[in-house]
């Protein structure tokens, strides 16, 4: 098995970052397997989901609507609504696997591999990439 870990900023907002990029220059020169993706983190995760044209904004918005950053939850340390991210990876989960073929990410057209962070307390992100060969 290849693997590889990544570091991303997210920043202090809430954050959408595609990782095919990633992805595709982690696979070059592999045949045919699969790719794990995985955060090892408790407040993220990550998604196949069509990037730009407002997607990113859509997800982001339907989730405040679903997860609210309010003083409701009951994991309340950090900023206001801090006990989201923690439930916010039963939703979005930390981990997903893609085929490859001949290398290349087997994805629809319009599909990206996404990592997912509402937690504005933690701005570093570890991204762990796996290729296990078919």
């Amino acid at each position: 098995m290849k693997t590889t870990t990544l570091s991303v900023r997210t920043g202090r907002r809430e954050s959408v970052v595609d990782l095919t990029p990633d992805a595709r220059r982690f696979l070059t020169g592999s045949g045919d397997g699969l790719l794990s993706v995985f955060v090892p983190h408790a407040t993220a995760g990550v998604a196949i989901f069509e990037l730009g044209s407002g997607s990113d904004a859509d997800l982001l918005a339907a989730l405040a609507d679903l997860l609210p950053a309010d003083g409701r939850w009951r994991h309340a340390h950090g900023t206001l609504g801090h006990g989201r991210s923690h439930v916010m990876p039963a939703i979005i989960p930390p981990s997903l696997t893609v085929p490859v073929i001949d290398g290349r990410l087997a994805l629809g057209v319009w599909q990206s591999i996404a990592l997912v962070d509402l937690n504005v307390d933690n701005p570093d992100r570890t991204v762990r990439m796996s290729f296990l060969a078919g």
